[in-house]
């Protein structure tokens, strides 16, 4: 039985050109977007993972962190259910994630701590307004990634992910939701929004935080 700790030693040429790919449009950018660049056999046992979850484990996504979560319709409209690190579909993922951890961190000095992800629901007319993953200085998220589990997905079904300039007074990117396509951007320097769907959605939204521990308390997460 291949263990998350064998992933964990795994390395290729292929892999080391995607990692470099994703470093280099942070360094220069900010963001990167990879059409259909996410590894089959990660994308596959994220589908086997999706294919076990019951639809009551999903749950109605929250707006804000901790104390101050609440759930706002009118916000967004998703479910989500956590990835769990002991899941026995949930190996290679956090595996990879944990080889472009320690990629970034060697090439970039982004001082990334860990990594928490889950999957997200969108039901035909589901959306998630204009927002920013973390707010400079008031969250430890550092970098966001986003995956899609979605095949066949054709461009009138909406459900794009729009990406705006860091004023967040322009529309920078529309990426729609194809198959193993990347995603990462900077948390705190780029709103984005995600269209309302007309057809079941799937994603997989991540993201690498620091350690911002006060008295050897080791900060949270989610």
């Amino acid at each position: 039985m291949t263990t998350a700790l064998d992933l964990g030693c795994h390395s290729s040429a292929a892999e080391d050109d995607l990692f470099e790919a994703i470093a280099s449009g942070l360094e220069q950018q900010g963001y990167v977007v990879l059409p259909a660049a996410l590894p089959e056999t990660i994308a596959a046992s994220l589908l086997d993972y999706l294919a076990v979850l019951e639809a009551n484990r999903f749950h109605r996504a929250a707006v804000g962190r901790g104390n101050d979560q609440q759930r706002n319709q009118f916000v967004r409209r998703d479910r989500i259910h956590w990835i769990e690190d002991d899941h026995q579909e949930s190996g290679q993922w956090l595996a990879w994630s944990k080889r472009l951890q320690q990629y970034l961190n060697r090439r970039l000095f982004l001082g990334l701590f860990s990594f928490e992800s889950h999957f997200s629901f969108y039901e035909a007319g589901d959306f998630y307004r204009k927002h920013l993953d973390a707010f400079r200085g008031e969250s430890n998220r550092v970098l966001s990634l986003v995956t899609y589990l979605n095949k066949g997905w054709e461009p009138d079904q909406g459900g794009e992910l729009v990406i705006y300039t860091p004023d967040g007074a322009e529309e920078m990117l529309h990426v729609q939701p194809g198959y193993a396509t990347l995603v990462l951007f900077l948390s705190s320097e780029f709103p984005h929004e995600v269209k309302p769907t007309s057809r079941d959605r799937f994603a997989v939204a991540g993201w690498f935080r620091v350690n911002n521990s006060i008295n050897d308390n080791i900060d949270p997460p989610r």
